[in-house]
């Protein structure tokens, strides 16, 4: 079997050792360096486009390449291509930074100055390791294709905020699209998906966190298939077990169901811990939900520059969206936006309590009402974020106006004034 090889290294002489030394290397196919991690991720992306088949088995990143940092490097790239085994090329042996680069997806480390066997060893383990990825999942399904779906979280500034429901409308908007859609409940302790979707399933995502090698078997065992057509990864009854999802299994289960879906959903509840960050982290949308007044706000806040320190996200990187808004309110969203450092939606959120405690007392919040006004905004906030296509929308609008034109027409044959 023939082994292509990339390598990413930006230093002229390293790169020129590494290419001798690939060229040696039997039945391998090394090609031309890339000189820095956006050509890297660029060059990626152009032949995951193309096919599955077309992206190396092998990646192997110099320590000095930018402008990304090497271990960054590497963890983005295992997670928008797990196929491929990257080998991280370092002149620190040290289990440290052996242990970090394990822990960013790395499937192997080699040291400078570089030895033909150990380099061998090294990329041969790798090439393995991605062949029998390709196969698990089926190398050229569509499963494959591509550098994977995109990943939402949505995190309430503070308990109370609207969450979970915001994350169940959107994941259904995004289905109603014609998508394949997971919704993941992230809230450890206290996630209720599986209340609000009236859903009884013993297995949750505990299930997964002490495996390695997540097999599309493994996780269709975790995972629900709900009466929507979503699938649901659902938190553990009993909120103590959370702690046994790491950040490492989280960023396990998502790269594993952003290969099989358009659309992942998370919700990420309004707890931090290193599990729900590493998710905040990997999202390509990170919404920050927040009701306009002063406590929420300051939380958003707060949370927003806890996920600065930490880098996990930057405040321009984040959505806020303001949820249970009214015009007559003091905080509007410009004010927000101001406060938070963060860009705020288009769309808000309008309070609806009243529209939306059947289906919540129920467990039916996926057969909530056309003509709800949070449903409306959750869609149409589906649309701006790109989850949503136009024909979805004018579908929900459609079913909206025959419902409002028929309550007209009720009114009107009762004689109501007010239908006028």
């Amino acid at each position: 079997m023939t082994t292509r090889i990339l390598p990413a290294v930006g230093d002229v002489d390293a790169a020129r050792a590494v290419t001798t030394l690939l060229s040696q290397l039997p039945d391998a196919e090394p090609a031309a360096p890339v000189a820095d991690s956006t050509q890297l991720i660029d060059t990626l992306a152009r032949l995951a486009g193309e096919s599955v088949d077309e992206l190396p088995e092998v990646v192997l990143v110099h320590e000095r390449i930018g402008p990304v940092p090497a271990l960054e490097l590497i963890r983005e790239v295992a997670l928008r291509f797990p196929a491929v085994g990257v080998v991280l090329i370092t002149t620190d042996a040290s289990p440290g930074l052996f242990s970090a680069a394990m822990d960013s997806g790395a499937r192997g480390l080699v040291t400078l100055p570089l030895s033909y066997e150990e380099l061998a060893n090294r990329v041969q383990s790798a090439a393995q390791w991605a062949v029998g990825v390709r196969r698990h999942l089926g190398s050229g399904g569509e499963a494959m294709a591509g550098p994977g779906g995109t990943v939402v979280t949505v995190s309430g500034a503070k308990g109370g905020v609207g969450t979970t429901v915001a994350a169940i409308q959107l994941a259904l908007a995004a289905h109603a699209s014609g998508q394949t859609v997971a919704l993941v409940d992230l809230d450890l302790q206290t996630g209720d998906i599986g209340s609000y979707l009236d859903v009884q399933f013993r297995r949750s995502i505990v299930d997964l966190a002490g495996i390695q090698d997540i097999t599309p078997r493994v996780l269709q065992d975790a995972v629900f298939d709900h009466e929507s057509g979503m699938s649901l990864l659902l938190a553990p009854k009993d909120g103590e077990r959370g702690e046994e999802v790491s950040d490492r299994s989280v960023r396990q289960v998502v790269s594993s169901l952003r290969i099989r879906n358009s659309v992942v959903v998370i919700d990420c509840g309004s707890q931090m811990n290193a599990a729900n960050a590493a998710a905040i982290e990997m999202a390509d949308v990170a919404l920050l939900l927040t009701t306009p007044d002063v406590v929420a706000v300051r939380a958003a806040k707060r949370l927003v520059r806890m996920w600065s320190r930490l880098q996990i996200r930057k405040g321009e990187e984040t959505v806020t969206v303001v949820n249970r808004y009214t015009r007559n309110t003091e905080i509007q969203p410009p004010l927000i936006q101001k406060i938070t450092g963060t860009r705020v939606a288009g769309t808000t959120v309008p309070a609806g309590f009243k529209e939306l405690q059947g289906a919540v007392d129920a467990g039916r919040l996926h057969d909530l009402d056309a003509k709800s006004t949070v449903k409306q905004a959750l869609w149409a906030l589906a649309g701006e974020l790109g989850l949503v296509t136009a024909e979805a929308l004018s579908k929900v609008r459609r079913s909206k106006h025959r419902t409002d034109r028929g309550s007209i027409g009720v009114r009107r044959r009762r004689g109501d004034d007010t239908a006028e």
